[in-house]
């Protein structure tokens, strides 16, 4: 058994679970400050909260794009001489950066794309979740939900470009 690989596995399984926590936490509440500072949006709006939920779901759908980035870069850093200490550490950055890269990406792609959709329809999108509109609420989700789909493989590939990949020796 190789301990280093062991060791690895157990610190992602922790980590993802700590900072899917952070994250999700952290996306509702600046999502339910937005909407009671910006809208007046109150917390039994069952309309923004399915909002709310779609954005959360589509953090969740975009940072798993990173697992398998996160894990092809350990899987080569524990073939280093590196103590477990100097791999612990550069788990910690490597999979921080990875997973903040792709958070931010997803917050970005979410917020813009409802935003421009909000400038091609006739109505606002906002002021009809204030005023409950469930059927606005599961368009926009659908539009957050689909727009990450389409937009997290690009996400992973730029993370993937951040692998450090040994070097080749020319032909």
């Amino acid at each position: 058994m190789n301990s280093n690989v062991f060791f690895l596995g157990i610190i992602e399984i922790l980590s993802a679970i700590s900072m899917g926590l952070v994250i999700l936490s952290t996306t509702y509440k600046i999502l339910k400050w937005y909407g009671k500072k910006r809208f007046n949006i109150g917390h039994n709006n069952l309309a923004y909260s399915i909002f709310i939920a779609s954005v959360l779901f589509g953090m969740g759908l975009m940072v798993s794009g990173t697992i398998e980035p996160i894990v092809s870069s350990f899987r080569l850093l524990s073939n280093s001489e590196e103590s477990s200490t100097q791999l612990f550490l550069s788990f910690l950055f490597r999979g921080g950066l990875y997973i903040l890269i792709a958070y931010s990406a997803g917050l970005a792609i979410s917020l813009m794309g409802i935003m421009i959709y909000s400038k091609l329809t006739p109505i606002d999108e906002f002021v009809e979740m204030k005023n409950n509109n469930i059927g606005v609420a599961i368009i926009s989700s659908a539009i957050i939900i689909t727009l990450i789909l389409l937009t997290k493989d690009g996400v992973a590939l730029v993370i993937e470009s951040l692998i450090p990949y040994p070097e080749l020796p020319p032909r």
